[in-house]
């Protein structure tokens, strides 16, 4: 299983980046893919995940309405708009046969099965 992601860089406030994943080694409609991404000292974090089979997404509070996680074929993606420099982290896209945890999806890093190397994005003025 090989998950790459790419599309990270420099950008300023309030700019845009779409990151995209490609996946191989994987059925991809088994699995929801997920974003995730850890900011310099911090723990690795959600931020957005979407089944394969449906069009059921999730997203962490301090992005909704700012990014929007999509999949097709092979590969995931993931729309970052008006970008602040919190939001300055490694991205890090990740894939689950546990779609669903109970009622909701699957947001635990901890179960997501594989993992890509990450792509930086930095905002910075």
């Amino acid at each position: 299983v090989q998950l790459v992601e790419s599309g990270g860089g420099l950008v300023q406030p309030g700019d845009s980046l779409r990151l995209s994943c490609a996946a191989s080694g994987i059925t991809f409609r088994s699995y929801a893919m997920g974003w995730f991404r850890q900011a310099p000292g911090e723990e690795r974090v959600f931020v957005a995940t979407t089944s394969m089979t449906s069009n059921h997404r999730a997203y962490a509070d301090s992005v909704k309405g700012r990014f929007t996680i999509s999949a097709d074929r092979n590969t995931a993606y993931l729309q970052l708009k008006n970008l602040q420099p919190e939001d300055t982290a490694v991205y890090f896209c990740a894939a689950t046969r546990r779609v669903w945890l109970g009622s909701s999806l699957n947001t635990d890093t901890d179960k997501y099965d594989y993992w890509g190397q990450g792509t930086q994005v930095t905002v910075s003025s």
